[in-house]
């Protein structure tokens, strides 16, 4: 059975390890950095083709980070290894990005939401609501997605949001939803939304901070807008 084709296996000076730890990480392209993480390449392809190739087909390093380990394992030369290496270093990326790294993140004003979720939401493909639950100093205490879909009245019950901020004890909440277009600019069914989570909030005791619309690296704040 044909081996498959290593690092080791490169010519010296086209090896990325020796080339990283001569002239540092900064020197290295996407494709060399990501041939260190997997080490090996296929039957028929070297480790730094393969890497080029893979974000080459993804589109990139966006591409790659906002993968599914389907739509990895249907790249040819990975298998399930590879696949499970890169979600691994994707969801490190995430939570480095969005801080979430275990510590507890106190949240003082729109653009810390935004740090939180903006690599987490920006690249769905489909419509996502995310519930952020505080405590009353305004640490996060958790986040769940309520709904997948179009953002509508019919799907984006209060009943399906407060209840879950009742089981967890939260002082206030706040919502996200991303735009796949990109563009975050509030609808009429955002803001209609978002006035009856208000009242809702009003009446059983948590308060609604916010309600964030995130786009491909933009976002609107309807606290910022004067709907909240």
């Amino acid at each position: 059975m044909e081996e498959k084709i290593k690092l080791m296996d490169l010519p010296k000076n086209e090896r990325p390890r020796e080339k990283m730890l001569r002239y540092g990480a900064d020197s290295l392209s996407n494709g060399e950095l990501l041939a260190i993480i997997l080490r090996t390449g296929s039957k028929s392809e070297n480790i730094l083709n393969l890497s080029n190739r893979i974000l080459s087909q993804c589109g990139g390093i966006n591409g790659l980070l906002s993968s599914n380990i389907q739509d990895l394992q249907d790249l040819k030369g990975i298998g399930e290894a590879k696949a499970t290496q890169l979600i691994a270093l994707s969801e490190l990326s995430r939570r480095f990005k969005s801080f979430k790294s275990g510590e507890d993140i106190k949240i003082k004003q729109p653009k810390d939401i935004v740090d939180y979720v903006m690599e987490d939401m920006r690249y769905l493909k489909k419509e996502y609501l995310k519930l952020i639950m505080l405590n009353t100093k305004n640490v996060i205490i958790k986040s769940v997605d309520i709904s997948v879909g179009s953002l509508n009245s019919s799907i984006v019950h209060p009943r399906e949001v407060f209840i879950e901020a009742i089981k967890c004890s939260s002082a206030s909440i706040i919502v996200c939803h991303n735009h796949p277009s990109g563009d975050p600019t509030p609808s009429k069914e955002d803001i209609g939304i978002t006035s009856r989570l208000k009242e809702c909030g009003k009446l059983i005791g948590i308060e609604v901070l916010d309600h964030i619309i995130i786009g491909n690296g933009i976002y609107v704040s309807l606290k910022e807008k004067g709907v909240l």
